[in-house]
């Protein structure tokens, strides 16, 4: 599928590009390229992999010309460029509009115009009914990228869209910050214990692109079905793994921007989406501006359907969030660090 092909990712340094490296690398992919506007990390990661497969650009998807001279002969985009952190948009909004949505745009017209095969782009939970400067950039990046990937004059290109919940161990996420405050003595701090997530690891988010990749005829969303943990639940396994049992949880409130649970699709979107087993694709809208044949033809079934939450998904315990972590590269490398300590190496 990739062989002797050109994949960019925008957004490369961060934990998704390094998972995809993780996993394409070692492949018959001919070249990756990584996209990003932070040199340090694009160092970082020239020095940690010293591989000729990988090519490094530096630019920002909020320039047009960075982003469309990095695209000249790739065959396949991922777009993980985005400003994530719920906080930093709420206090920096228009930040969050000129990458997400203005940088977004940038991505696919430079895809289209150098007529890439594929793009696959990756959304979040929290697009759906937002209620946070991050959200509703990303529902806005999500609405360019389906109502591109409907236009049927873009040639070769298909555009599609992933939406995925809190990935486990990303960069940002609160289980790094779990750790590190067992491992310096202070309190873990959670926000709300009775607050859901959906709980995914790096490998499943790669697992969807990918799935999304092979299946995608032009402006779906996929989604994969996950399970959820409470906060509560996530601090109580991750003290039983690192604090021998005991540790001290302060709650502080919840933070700018945050809601009690998640959706990954809303009521309407569920309605309609087909189930795939392990996924849910919600097709595109195929309908135009023509609205008089529409007039009549409505769906009933939006008034009876429920979202789907992180409230209402298979809830983990916390025997089944400890099982889940130990699958993680992230927390077995910890704990065998901590593990060396004790014994003196």
């Amino acid at each position: 599928m990739f062989k002797g092909k050109t994949l960019l990712i925008t957004g490369g340094t961060g934990s998704f590009g390094n998972a995809v490296l993780r996993r394409f690398l070692n492949s018959d992919i001919g070249e990756i390229r990584i996209f990003s506007r932070d040199e340090k990390k694009q160092n970082d990661m020239r020095n940690y992999y010293r591989n000729p497969k990988i090519k490094f650009y530096i630019g920002d998807v909020r320039n047009y010309e960075s982003i469309a001279h990095a695209m000249k002969g790739v065959d396949y985009v991922f777009h993980a460029a985005a400003l994530k952190q719920v906080p930093s948009c709420e206090f920096f909004p228009m930040e969050a509009v000129r990458t997400n949505v203005l940088g977004t745009e940038n991505v696919l017209n430079a895809a289209i115009e150098n007529r890439v095969k594929k793009v696959v782009c990756l959304s979040t939970d929290k697009a759906v009914y937002p209620i946070n400067a991050m959200g509703m950039t990303k529902a806005l990046m999500e609405k360019i990228s389906c109502a591109k990937g409907r236009i049927k004059d873009n040639g070769e290109t298909i555009i599609t869209v992933t939406r995925y919940g809190n990935v486990m161990c990303s960069r940002g996420s609160v289980i790094p910050l779990f750790i590190k405050q067992i491992a310096t003595g202070q309190p873990i701090t959670i926000t709300n214990p009775n607050m859901t997530r959906f709980m995914m690891s790096l490998d499943d988010a790669i697992d969807l692109v990918l799935f999304a990749f092979k299946n995608a005829k032009g402006g779906e969303i996929f989604v994969q079905k996950a399970p959820a943990s409470t906060i509560g639940t996530l601090a109580e396994a991750i003290i039983e793994l690192f604090g021998g049992g005991k540790h001290e949880i302060r709650i502080i409130g919840t933070r700018h921007g945050e809601k009690l649970y998640e959706s990954l699709l809303t009521r309407e979107e569920f309605a309609k989406a087909v189930d795939l087993g392990n996924y849910y694709m919600v097709p595109n809208d195929t309908r135009d501006l023509n609205y008089s044949q529409y007039f009549t033809d409505g769906k009933q079934e939006f008034s009876t359907a429920e979202d789907y939450t992180s409230n209402n998904t298979r809830r983990l315990n916390k025997q089944e969030v400890i099982e889940l972590l130990l699958k993680l590269d992230y927390i077995q490398k910890k704990l065998k660090n901590i593990k060396e300590e004790d014994e003196g190496y």
